[in-house]
């Protein structure tokens, strides 16, 4: 015949039960939370990826293939060990360049962070 639980022991029991349910809630809430980020495109955006969001870059460029521009991964070859890589890529940026480029109006901070990302596209 089963003895009744003490007191103590379903306590113990339902803390256990209590852990277990807060723990897999939040796993659930960390698992929506990084399906929606990965899902928004720019959940951890800064500053560049706005930027280059806000400027259709994507319009002209992508990571690894050719579209109307080059593609960052082309370009980050071609500026490969160039100690003006980003000096030069700045100045386009800011002036629209000698090609059809769009000038980026924004601060040179920004500018380097745009140039950063577009140099370490593999």
């Amino acid at each position: 015949m089963t003895q009744p639980q003490s007191h103590d022991t379903q306590t113990t029991r339902s803390a256990r039960l209590g852990d277990i349910a807060g723990i897999f809630a939040a796993t659930l809430a960390a698992a929506l939370m990084a399906t929606t980020l990965a899902f928004s495109g720019s959940g951890w955006a800064g500053p560049a990826e706005t930027l280059i969001e806000s400027n259709k870059c994507s319009k002209c460029h992508t990571a690894t293939t050719t579209k109307k521009g080059p593609s960052w991964a082309s370009l980050a070859e071609k500026y490969k060990g160039k100690p003006d890589a980003e000096a030069k890529l700045v100045t386009m940026l800011k002036t629209g360049g000698s090609e059809d480029h769009n000038k980026v109006v924004a601060s040179d901070a920004d500018l380097k962070a745009i140039v950063a990302i577009v140099l370490a596209t593999k």
